[in-house]
């Protein structure tokens, strides 16, 4: 099912990131950590096609709840 005009949205909390990499490990195409600190980078906001769930369990599995989806 295909759905016209509902593409999902990423926001990331740098503040609240702990620096855990599990959103790194689960969707790389999708999330970065800064060398320095190894805080949250957000590589695109609007996730390529196939990564939602990737995404969403990223989002599920953030130690400090960082990661909000926002389905559009």
């Amino acid at each position: 099912l295909v759905r016209e005009g509902t593409a999902m949205k990423v926001e990331v909390d740098q503040h609240a990131c702990v620096g855990s990499g599990q959103c790194l490990l689960t969707a790389p195409d999708v999330f970065d950590q800064r060398d320095s600190d190894a805080v949250v980078e957000l590589l695109t906001d609007t996730p390529p096609d196939g990564q939602e769930q990737a995404v969403r369990n990223a989002a599920r599995g953030c130690p400090a709840s960082a990661i909000t989806v926002v389905d559009g």
